[in-house]
């Protein structure tokens, strides 16, 4: 079973442009979350997936500075862009990040994977019923559901999105929501807007760089210091019209 982590990621963000490339304390935002990626033990290749476009240049160079596989695509529609990637890698199955979660948790992923190898599912993930921290979002589904939304998804934002066309279709597909025995989906950990970009600079600065944290570290934290969770309280997360 190969097992491949797809990383949608691009230069043209809206809200805080080139946010992927901005330096974390001596390494990029993106090349932060490929590290982190590079934690997690089921998982047998890492590919960020960027546009086709001149400005993603940058993105190439970064995911080759971090000893990962890069694939081009359409820069609308990400559900073809992560398609063509999974088929030239050869993925049986898809785990899918975003960019712009420098503190994502390997082992959440892992446990994500281990329930879909354990169970009959077409898809798993922590973010249909939301209770952990936004910015440790991760998709588990197979290449097969993959293709099937590539060749049935019609509707734009669903193409923008990649993995709507599954989990808004629970009648043709197997789904499976992980969720925390407690919410914390109040706490904000991606990266969209500059409030957020102080946030998780306050977060790595506190670790000092130590890259072994993980999300409790961070929810302890949060507790200990709640002025730095107020950071970014006010900002709105965008709708389906997301960004990588």
């Amino acid at each position: 079973m190969n097992i491949v982590a797809i990383i949608q990621a691009r230069m043209g963000s809206t809200r805080l442009p080139g946010k992927v490339s901005l330096d974390l304390l001596g390494l990029t935002v993106l090349e932060r979350v490929v590290k982190r990626i590079k934690k997690v033990k089921q998982i047998n290749k890492i590919v960020v997936a960027t546009t086709d476009l001149t400005s993603d240049e940058t993105i190439v160079k970064l995911a080759h500075k971090a000893d990962v596989e890069v694939y081009r695509g359409s820069e609308s529609d990400v559900l073809k862009r992560y398609y063509e990637a999974a088929v030239t890698h050869h993925a049986d199955v898809i785990i899918r990040i975003t960019s712009d979660c420098p503190v994502i948790d390997p082992v959440i992923i892992d446990e994500l994977i281990a329930n879909y190898i354990t169970g009959s599912y077409d898809y798993v993930s922590n973010t249909i019923e939301r209770s952990y921290p936004r910015g440790l979002d991760a998709e588990v589904f197979s290449f097969a559901s993959l293709e099937k939304a590539h060749l049935e998804a019609k509707n734009m934002e669903q193409r923008e999105h990649v993995t709507p066309y599954i989990y808004q279709n629970p009648d043709q597909f197997s789904l499976l929501s992980v969720t925390c025995a407690k919410d914390y989906s109040n706490y904000r950990w991606t990266l969209d807007t500059t409030e957020d970009w102080e946030l998780i600079q306050q977060i790595y600065t506190y670790f000092k760089d130590r890259d072994s944290f993980d999300w409790q570290d961070v929810l302890e934290l949060m507790e200990i210091r709640p002025e730095i969770a107020l950071i970014n309280s006010h900002v709105e997360q965008k709708k389906l019209k997301g960004e990588e």
